[in-house]
């Protein structure tokens, strides 16, 4: 075979390969996205064969795309509902990926000092029943801080969100009158403030409206340089959100984990818990029909819970307890 032949075999058996090359759907919560983008560009390198196509577009859109049979696999901050589970032939398996934080961040011009929020401010915040900034319950909070007589802008999230579900969780467990008025869901009616999509969204808008006050993951707030609360917790101290205080809110839940993972952990014991803590799930068919594309899967999410942990602190988030990954990859064997 001459050098031209030879040539044009090898652009052939490149272009084979490309098209041979595993390609998985998934979509879903924003929370995480920064480290599954990261995780899945490192995995496609190192497995040119498989490529992974996620789109951060919240947690209820990825629920409602895996319902549907559009994605291969969803991912949310907040577990399935047994309604939910009953609307899919093959049940998904949630698998914890890493935790992290969801914080109060704020655009208060002139406020240099880290504020703090008692569960209370908070609650009354995102009610709309304190909504000046320097009100006694914010200024009791923040002893010394010479907070401005401006009224307080609330921004939430405006779609189908687990960061929601994990802030409106936390909340409905430390108020009463928000677990009576608003609830716990990944969508409520809010009595107040303005939407964005995402936690981008949320961070964005937070950024450009003075006097402003939202939730986000905490690694929108690192990255964008902008201020966040540290928190009351359940034992009475301000806790900043960090990977330590985040896994102490874990460390409970690690030795006590339900067999399908769904469990809450905002508002967790421990002097050291950072209180808006949660796990983020994959979730993953019990079941493919195409087995190349399930094992391409279930080798993503074995590396996942060895090397892929090693890499999450970076991003602010904390890895998985190893209580709950030796629990994770006995239910890695039940994928079929």
């Amino acid at each position: 075979m001459n050098k031209s032949l030879w040539a044009l075999a090898a652009i052939w058996l490149a272009g084979a390969s490309v098209a041979a090359a595993q390609q998985i759907n998934g979509a879903g919560a924003t929370f995480p996205a920064p480290i599954y983008q990261q995780w899945f560009g490192e995995y496609h390198t190192a497995h040119p064969a498989i490529a992974v196509n996620y789109q951060a577009v919240g947690s209820g859109a990825g629920i409602a795309q895996l319902t549907a049979g559009t994605v291969d696999f969803g991912a949310s901050d907040v577990p399935m509902t047994d309604d939910q589970l009953s609307k899919l032939s093959v049940k998904p398996f949630h698998f914890p990926t890493v935790l992290g934080a969801v914080v109060p961040t704020y655009n208060l011009e002139g406020v240099t000092q880290p504020l703090k929020f008692s569960p209370e401010t908070l609650a009354g915040i995102f009610l709309g029943t304190i909504n000046k900034w320097n009100d006694p319950k914010l200024m009791k909070d923040n002893a010394g801080v010479k907070l401005p007589n401006t009224d307080i802008v609330v921004v939430h999230r405006s779609d189908g969100s687990g960061t929601t579900f994990v802030w409106t969780d936390y909340l409905s467990k430390v108020s009463p009158d928000w677990k009576s008025k608003v609830g716990a869901a990944a969508v409520v009616s809010w009595p107040t403030g303005l939407g964005g999509s995402g936690n981008p969204g949320v961070s964005g808008l937070v950024k450009q409206t003075p006097n402003s006050i939202g939730y986000v993951e905490l690694i929108y707030a690192a990255q964008q340089k902008m201020g966040y609360g540290s928190v009351k917790n359940a034992a009475g101290t301000f806790v900043t959100a960090s990977t330590d205080s985040v896994s102490e809110a874990a460390a409970g839940a690690a030795k006590a984990m339900p067999a399908d993972f769904r469990v809450s952990i905002t508002n967790a014991p421990g002097k050291g818990a950072y209180p808006i803590s949660s796990f983020t799930w994959l979730l993953i068919p019990s079941k493919f029909a195409d087995a190349a594309k399930g094992a391409a899967i279930k080798g993503f999410i074995k590396w996942m819970l060895a090397d892929g942990q090693k890499e999450v602190a970076a991003k602010f988030y904390a890895p998985l307890p190893k209580e709950v990954v030796a629990l994770e990859l006995k239910q890695l064997a039940l994928v079929k």
